[in-house]
């Protein structure tokens, strides 16, 4: 399967396929997936093929612009501690930095795109607890059910509020006219937001479905990132340098309200290439050389009596990069001898092989991280387009 994947990818950036003839490919691809690649969503097990997981595609919300998706341009990443969080992905990631004025740091992530961060996240108080139940059950769910309390993924209990936010990414795309992708997201209802810089940089802000800031722009291999990163960090390194090279975005969990409705807007204004959908997640290809996406949502706008979720929400749930060298056990040495978290992600589930669930020998070998400012980095063996294992 992952090779039969990765081929497709190839003759389509070879421009041996249409983008039309890589969907229809894909979606046979995806009939035949086994069932465990997908099961990390809400919708594997006894709940495949049931009406409340339906795969069925939304259609498009308006005129498909005909733009490809050409290059991650940047990242904007706001947290509280800037100068700690630039440290710790240059020495671990080892991101370059281009420019440092204090408040915002551009770094480079590896070959692949850049990430702008920025200081000043205010984080608000933490939510108060829940009053406990009236039957003053300790654990208890609403209903008195205990077991509805915990579970995989976490209980109900608040969330610590985030110390670091990815809120805007912007991507380069191809054919580019300023005047006429104006127009086009004009008549489109997105009231773009022009956001030039000198001579060589075009871009303009829209809103996606759920409000998250997407930026779309004039970037590519040509015009973006080429003289070195020669910037410096304020302070000394956290720990010693990996010497890791960061080569491939894995894949963004994106974390959204309706995600078929996401799904299709990427799909329609800059040619994001739907993926196997198991009924709560899209598997979604940016491109095949640049990456992808996780695009989650509770919400299935086929299933019967759904009701939409409000108020409206968008996030990264985690990101993961590939990195190389790879060697899962000196990648958990390397993490742990820097007092740092390692916590396997096969992707496997109880049903899968032996195999699937060793690291060793998985076909997905990938280690969770927390930066400095407490944010769920990923660190994977994926350094080209394969399937992503859904994690």
């Amino acid at each position: 399967m992952e090779d039969r994947l990765s081929r497709l990818f190839n003759e389509f950036d070879r421009g041996k396929l249409s983008r039309r003839h890589l969907l229809q490919l894909l979606g046979a691809a995806a009939v035949a997936a086994p069932i465990g690649a997908y099961a990390q969503g809400s919708c594997g097990g006894d709940k495949v093929g049931t009406p409340q997981c339906s795969t069925k595609p939304m259609p498009p919300p308006f005129e498909p612009t005909g733009w490809k998706t050409v290059l991650l341009d940047h990242f904007t990443l706001q947290v509280v501690d800037l100068q700690r969080e630039a440290a710790y992905y240059n020495a671990l990631m080892s991101w370059k930095v281009r420019s440092n004025d204090g408040s915002t740091i551009v770094m480079d992530i590896g070959n692949i795109g850049s990430v702008i961060m920025k200081g000043g996240l205010v984080v608000p108080p933490p939510a108060a607890p829940p009053a406990p139940p009236a039957d003053g059950a300790r654990g208890a769910a609403p209903g008195g059910d205990a077991a509805a309390a915990g579970g995989r993924g976490g209980g109900r209990g608040p969330r610590t509020p985030p110390r670091a936010v990815w809120n805007n990414f912007c991507f380069g795309i191809d054919p580019w006219d300023t005047k006429k992708v104006e127009a086009a997201l004009k008549s489109r209802g997105l009231n773009p937001v022009a956001d030039h810089n000198g001579k060589d940089f075009f871009s303009f802000h829209v809103k996606d479905p759920d409000g998250f800031d997407l930026q779309i722009s004039n970037g590519n291999k040509k015009n973006r990132r080429t003289t070195p990163a020669m910037g410096k960090l304020d302070g000394t390194p956290p720990f010693e340098p990996t010497g890791w090279e960061t080569k491939f975005l894995d894949h963004i969990s994106f974390e959204v309200t309706s995600y078929k409705e996401t799904v299709a807007f990427y799909q329609a204004l800059i040619g994001w290439i739907p993926g196997p959908d198991e009924g709560s997640l899209n598997e979604t290809v940016i491109a095949p050389e640049i990456g992808g996406l996780l695009i989650r949502g509770q919400y299935n706008a086929f299933t019967p009596g759904a009701v939409m979720p409000t108020p409206r929400h968008a996030q990264f749930g985690h990101i993961a990069f590939g990195i190389t060298p790879f060697d899962p056990d000196k990648v958990k040495a390397e993490l742990e001898k820097r007092g740092l978290s390692a916590s396997v992600d096969t992707g496997a589930i109880p049903t899968s092989p032996p195999s699937e669930k060793d690291i060793h020998t998985s076909s997905y070998k990938s280690y969770h991280t927390t930066t400095p400012n407490g944010y769920n980095l990923q660190i994977s063996d994926h350094i080209v387009a394969k399937p992503m294992i859904l994690g």
